[in-house]
């Protein structure tokens, strides 16, 4: 019994000393894959991420301007269905190299200007009503001025997925229009573009509101 339980004892022992050996290297190997994620500063300017948002910046001035100028072509549907999807790369490449204030700029700012643009575009041919052309003009510009004044208090108003979703459906509302096959579904146009008009209208106020959450929070703990 006594010999038994020696034994166990030591067996305890001898698992303890594995594990204890085994924690420090699993934590220099956390620290070593985090130091590899992390390939350049915050204040980086030439990334990949970086690169793959100016290439989208550069052309969707092109890709705006053949919209307004054809409307729904093969052509047009897969250059917008490109700008699209290269918004998931250059996150995914941030995500990787880790973020930068300059990416952090440039990437909502191509996000708007396509989203902006895309609408205009389509508001000329009158595919689009102006009233959802200018609730989205509006939001987008005003809430990136609202969230600059936050940050220079030291507010953060990130993105959450509701307006992950907004972006999505303003992609979808334009990219529809612009797919030949769809292109006589105006009911489903006009379904899918005043759900993102409502997610865009609702993902605004939610923004403000935790920024007034934020301010006051930050009032009260400062009295």
């Amino acid at each position: 019994m006594t010999s038994g339980a020696s034994g166990a004892r030591s067996d305890r022992r001898e698992r303890s000393a594995l594990a204890s050996e085994r924690t420090p290297a699993s934590r220099v190997s956390r620290l070593a894959e985090s130091e590899r994620v992390k390939r350049f500063s915050d204040s980086a300017i030439a990334t990949p991420a970086n690169f793959v948002t100016v290439a989208r910046l550069v052309l969707a001035v092109p890709t705006l301007l053949l919209i307004a100028d054809r409307g729904s072509t093969w052509l047009t549907v897969t250059l917008w269905f490109v700008l699209a999807c290269t918004d998931r790369l250059d996150g995914w490449l941030a995500r990787r190299d880790g973020a930068t204030r300059s990416g952090a700029f440039l990437d909502p700012l191509a996000d708007k200007f396509l989203v902006i643009g895309g609408f205009f575009a389509l508001g000329l041919r009158g595919d689009f009503s102006w009233a959802a052309v200018t609730i989205v003009a509006v939001r987008e510009v005003g809430i990136s001025i609202y969230r600059s004044f936050a940050g220079r208090r030291g507010i953060s108003l990130p993105a959450l997925q509701m307006g992950k979703w907004k972006a999505f459906f303003q992609f979808l509302a334009v990219g529809i229009v612009l797919f030949p096959p769809t292109y006589e579904w105006a009911t489903v146009h006009d379904t899918i573009l005043w759900i993102a008009i409502a997610l865009t209208v609702v993902s605004a106020l939610d923004i403000v509101r935790r920024g007034w959450k934020q301010q006051t929070q930050r009032a009260a703990d400062a009295g």
